[in-house]
């Protein structure tokens, strides 16, 4: 009861942040991975030149996002969503109307910028700002958008393609992006949230906001980054060669892609689940834990051939996805603060979809190199339970800071600060 009155009271900021996260569909892998085989004829490439072009793209687009999430931290929010959903559509139809590769090229780095990067960016950050003792549950509603588009969106593609062709459902794309989701998301999410507006008694620390000066010279930043960058290096890396570990296994493709339906029932269970924990315990003490699932997927895919294995590693998955969805939301503002969320989150998100991009192209290398896939998805466990281990030994050190009055470097003076735990104060 108490969560549905929390949904009631805050559905418009609910809303808008869901469907920042379902209309960045049209710029997710899986949404443009579904004209794959038109473009490639069209344009009469090759299944290695399309994911060349694809690659760069996409790290253009990473290399780019850091350059616009500031604007999070200057301008108010609706401003930017309104501005970045234009942005989206003209992507859209320039998928639609190009003839060149490289206008293709132009029109896939503006999805996955504006897609991707921007719409997940505006989602993110402002319920990272608008909530504090209910982040958790705030965060694990707003990605399910993610989740959404992705079961849904796939089928109304195939269809809209069969009757309009693929360029048509291009500009229908930009059509429902302009008519529906700019003045619907604009609506929402106009009026901005008070996080102090959280019930009174309700507790929450009191976290000192970071620069992103002092942010890039902390250390433990980098150790965290290499921590959240496994599920979408690993995951975008399993998912984009699952033809030839099914191959390798011998498993149908046909359960192998049934497995996907349980992965996404299991990804929103844990999704909810992970938002009631980070706010009962926080997100940085399940730092530490976050790994766990992902490494088993991993050991299981390597090393396990039967094909009930599917399922397992499917359900793992599921498990892994639910909670880095929820928890890479609220970790950053428990960390570094608010007030420059907008330019933190930006550079963490690049980090993330260049870890998506390379991923794919740097396993194929070592396949076509004779390093065997099993081998490399091993390694992927193993990687997965070093940072397990890394992150455990630092959680007591990454928890919310304040300036220390000693340590406070001097204006201008630069360097990261030591700081100290603060307490839980009452609002």
């Amino acid at each position: 009861m108490q969560f549905l009155t929390f949904i009631g009271t805050n559905a418009r900021w609910l809303g808008g942040g869901f469907l920042l996260c379902f209309f960045s569909s049209f710029g997710q892998t899986f949404f443009v991975s579904l004209s794959n085989g038109d473009i490639r004829r069209d344009y009469d490439l090759s299944n290695g030149e399309f994911g060349m072009i694809y690659m760069l793209a996409t790290l253009a687009s990473a290399a780019t996002l850091p350059c616009l999430g500031w604007t999070l931290d200057r301008y108010p929010a609706w401003r930017v969503a309104a501005v970045t959903v234009v942005c989206l559509a003209i992507a859209t139809l320039a998928m639609a109307v190009s003839s060149s590769v490289p206008l293709l090229i132009l029109a896939i780095y503006l999805l996955r910028l504006f897609g991707q990067g921007m719409m997940t960016e505006i989602s993110l950050t402002t319920t990272g700002r608008w909530f504090a003792a209910n982040r958790g549950r705030a965060m694990a509603l707003v990605t399910l958008g993610h989740h959404a588009g992705t079961g849904l969106l796939p089928l109304v593609f195939v269809l809209a393609a069969g009757a309009f062709g693929w360029r048509g459902t291009w500009v229908a794309s930009a059509v429902v992006l302009i008519v529906v989701a700019l003045p619907t998301i604009v609506a929402l999410i106009r009026r901005e949230r008070d996080p102090q507006s959280e019930p009174p008694g309700t507790f929450f620390p009191d976290v000192a906001d970071w620069t992103m000066g002092e942010v890039l010279r902390s250390p433990t930043f980098y150790i965290v980054s290499m921590s959240v960058l496994a599920p979408p290096f690993i995951g975008t890396t399993l998912f984009f060669h699952q033809v030839y570990l099914t191959d390798l296994r011998g498993w149908s493709l046909e359960v192998f892609a049934a497995g996907f339906a349980v992965m996404s029932a299991v990804t929103v269970v844990f999704a909810l689940l992970c938002g009631w924990l980070i706010d009962r315990f926080s997100a940085l003490k399940l730092l530490p834990y976050f790994l766990i699932p992902l490494a088993i997927a991993c050991f299981v895919a390597a090393n396990i051939t039967a094909e009930a294995a599917i399922f397992v590693f499917m359900i793992c998955l599921g498990v892994s996805n639910g909670f880095s969805s929820t928890l890479l939301g609220a970790l950053w503002p428990e960390l570094y603060g608010v007030k420059h969320l907008g330019a933190i989150r930006s550079l963490t998100v690049a980090l993330m979809v260049l870890a998506s991009a390379l991923g794919p192209g740097i396993t194929g290398i070592l396949i076509d190199l004779g390093v065997p896939y099993p081998l490399q998805i091993d390694a992927m466990g193993l990687y997965c339970l070093v940072m397990t281990v890394a992150m455990a030994l630092l959680a007591g050190r990454l928890a919310p800071k304040t300036p220390s009055v000693d340590s406070a470097p001097a204006p201008g003076a630069g360097g990261a600060v030591d700081r100290i735990d603060p307490q839980p104060r009452e609002t």
